[in-house]
């Protein structure tokens, strides 16, 4: 089973760091193709916008083909789309070639899930799915750093080391992977759930909390000047730092939801996100205090994904994949609004990078806020149901 789910985590590692790598290179990009930061940063914005609203309409155009033929077209994209960045010389090509990986990738986090939940047996299922989506997480505690020292001396090998990581998987899948062929789902099936009130609310607290992040995090090089010197090396270091929160964060998660209310898990993390991004200018002053804020800040990031997940299928188990593919679209379409905030933020208030902390901290706040009347109003309802 390990050697089969092993390549398509590979995929989503690699899915992974293409997103997020593009914040630590960012000041290296600007320069390079005579932009401004801002206006780099939607490198970031667009590349997770078109991945948001791609994966339900392309996962819907691949559903008749065998989940094998799906992901090694998917791939074939988002290494193809890479190629073209690290190749690309002016802003507009590598916005161009942001938006045709973006596409693949998006095909790639639902076919890889969607494949996942297929070949493993009921009672291992779950376990499937968090080790191929772990690949993700992943990315952020180990991909983003070293991909940004990769890239340290130039940004363009990072993007081609990526495009070799896809390869690799792609090899993998088309060597290791059976043909697994599922039924296919139209488009309105894979909505479907956004009509439920509930679910519109999860997917609401998700796009919020990412968007809070995504405001300070995709200018995340420039905002850390003062704690770095400009140094590659130590960005590298507080983004490690960052990642290894995250994935503590994720691993925490995971087993304070096997022992509690999935909503509770929620609420202390956001507030404590919601301080430190309040912090930001203060607490990113020296290298020593910063590490200990990206900690912090990562550990918080982490636990928000598994509490959602569990809310959302607790809603309708059978329509699981679906639900965690609409989760996966509201964090990327949350990463969006945040690089586009962010990027407002300094042209036009001229927020500097380091300030972009307090808005973020404000957007947290309102998402934890939304989701404390989320919960208060699935607990009316429950005890309403069983007439309490």
């Amino acid at each position: 089973m390990l050697k089969r789910l092993l390549p398509l985590a590979l995929a989503t590692f690699a899915v992974g760091t293409d997103n997020y790598v593009i914040a630590g290179l960012l000041p290296a990009i600007a320069t390079d193709l005579q932009v401004s930061t801002p206006a780099a940063g939607q490198l970031v914005t667009v590349f997770a916008l078109v991945l948001a609203l791609s994966a339900p309409i392309m996962g819907t155009l691949t559903s008749g083909l065998d989940r094998r033929s799906a992901l090694l077209i998917a791939l074939g994209i988002f290494v193809a789309g890479n190629a073209a960045t690290a190749l690309g010389t002016t802003y507009e090509v590598v916005m161009i070639a942001r938006i045709v990986t973006a596409i693949g990738a998006g095909m790639i986090n639902s076919a890889a899930s969607s494949t996942a939940a297929a070949i493993a047996p009921p009672e291992r299922r779950g376990r499937a799915l968090a080790f191929v989506l772990g690949g993700l997480t992943l990315a952020s505690a180990l991909g983003l750093p070293l991909g940004t020292l990769i890239g340290s001396t130039d940004w363009h090998v990072t993007l081609w080391a990526v495009a070799g990581v896809g390869l690799v998987a792609a090899l993998g899948i088309a060597v290791g992977l059976p043909r697994v062929s599922l039924p296919a789902v139209s488009l309105g099936e894979r909505l479907r759930p956004l009509k439920q009130g509930q679910v519109l609310a999860l997917l609401a607290v998700t796009t919020l909390v990412f968007l809070a992040a995504y405001t300070l995090y995709t200018y995340i090089g420039p905002a850390l000047q003062p704690a770095t010197g400009g140094s590659a090396s130590l960005l590298t270091v507080i983004l490690l730092a960052w990642g290894i929160g995250v994935l503590a964060g994720n691993v925490v998660a995971g087993r304070l939801v096997d022992r509690r209310e999935p909503a509770r898990v929620l609420t202390v993390p956001l507030l404590v996100a919601a301080l430190a991004l309040a912090l930001t200018p203060v607490a990113t002053a020296t290298l020593a205090s910063t590490l200990i804020w990206a900690v912090i800040w990562g550990v918080t990031l982490g636990i928000v994904v598994v509490p959602q997940q569990h809310r959302l299928i607790a809603l309708s188990p059978a329509a699981a994949p679906v639900l965690l593919g609409l989760n996966s679209s509201a964090i990327y379409a949350g990463m969006a609004l945040g690089g586009g905030l962010g990027g407002l933020a300094q042209e036009w208030f001229a927020v500097a990078p380091a300030a972009l902390g307090l808005p973020a901290a404000v957007v947290t706040a309102l998402a934890l806020l939304y989701h404390l009347v989320v919960a208060r109003r699935a607990r009316s309802a429950v005890s309403w149901s069983r007439g309490e």
